[in-house]
């Protein structure tokens, strides 16, 4: 039913499903907005009064809830319990993920590092992952690779390989993003700077189209990031600068895609149970288990239609 004296319009209703748009997104990880947050990621500008008036007018017909100070699509406090809990170690896991961010851009042809993932959204569960996204030098991302992979296998002895998941890099010369959808546009936008300011800046400024999806966004407080290296770095660059880096470069690419082939092809799953899958290219590697990101587009779109046919009586 619609509030007396509140008479639906159609900028009203298109209010209405900027807001859904921005809950069903969140709603894939379970995973309810206080306001600020939903203002923050909100698909278009909204006007104070205008986002008032809809976000009452959803709650009033229930096609949204909140739940003590935050909004989701189910009345579900366990969600938001989880969500708090959620809140908290990631607060305790994050000065930890900048420490081993700034270590890992000690390492040679490293560029930049960002936190990306759940953690990059202020959420860890007590078995999170701290994911990393890597910057390296032009023609050098297979050598800067191989070489932080071969480090994180020292850390499996220690039971500490979860906090070095390094799951995307990039080098300099490719800092676009080619994907472009909900899910690259919100990890883009949430990444978290650590280490390689020069980089991480260009890194924004090549993918300034996250905008379009999220033109009111506003970063929140960040520490300053780390420009520091370290004389390891200087020396393993100067031996692997000129031909001789270009022919490792491209021998551990070739090499590396090979690998993997072969573990797609034998069905091989990670940690976590899920198909392992890299796709590579000269100037990235991204790990996408099970087709990750093409999963959470689809689910978002099937979602977003099934909430907008349930309250077709709104929308209509």
């Amino acid at each position: 039913m619609i509030l007396q004296g509140d008479i639906k319009t159609p900028a009203k209703e298109k209010t209405s499903l900027t807001i859904l748009k921005t809950l069903v997104y969140f709603d894939i990880f379970d995973y309810p907005l206080s306001e600020n947050e939903i203002r923050n990621f909100l698909q278009q500008p909204v006007t104070d009064p205008a986002f008032a008036s809809a976000i009452d007018l959803l709650i009033s017909e229930k096609i949204i809830f909140k739940v003590d100070e935050f909004y989701s699509l189910e009345n579900n406090r366990q969600s938001t319990e989880k969500r708090s809990q959620g809140n908290l170690c990631a607060k305790k896991l994050l000065p930890k993920a900048y420490e081993i961010g700034t270590f890992l851009y000690k390492f040679p042809f490293v560029r930049g590092v960002g936190i990306s993932g759940s953690l990059s959204k202020n959420y860890a569960d007590k078995k999170a992952d701290i994911d990393f996204f890597i910057i390296t030098k032009p023609n050098r991302l297979w050598i800067a690779r191989t070489i932080l992979h071969l480090f994180k296998k020292i850390t499996f002895l220690f039971g500490r390989q979860h906090y070095y998941c390094m799951n995307y890099f990039i080098d300099e010369s490719a800092l676009s993003i080619p994907d472009r959808n909900i899910y690259t546009a919100t990890e883009v936008i949430t990444l978290l700077p650590v280490a390689g300011s020069l980089s991480m800046n260009n890194f924004f400024d090549a993918n300034a189209w996250v905008k379009k999806w999220f033109p009111v966004y506003m970063s929140a407080d960040r520490p300053k990031i780390s420009d520091r290296g370290s004389w390891l770095k200087k020396i393993t660059e100067r031996l692997f600068s000129g031909a001789v880096g270009d022919k490792m470069d491209n021998f551990l690419f070739r090499w590396t895609a090979r690998r993997w082939e072969n573990k797609e092809r034998l069905g091989q799953r990670n940690s976590k149970g899920r198909l392992m899958n890299l796709v590579t290219g000269r100037h990235f590697s991204k790990s996408d288990p099970e087709a990750f990101q093409a999963q959470i587009v689809a689910l978002y779109n099937q979602r977003l239609a099934a909430v907008k046919a349930a309250a077709h009586h709104f929308f209509d």
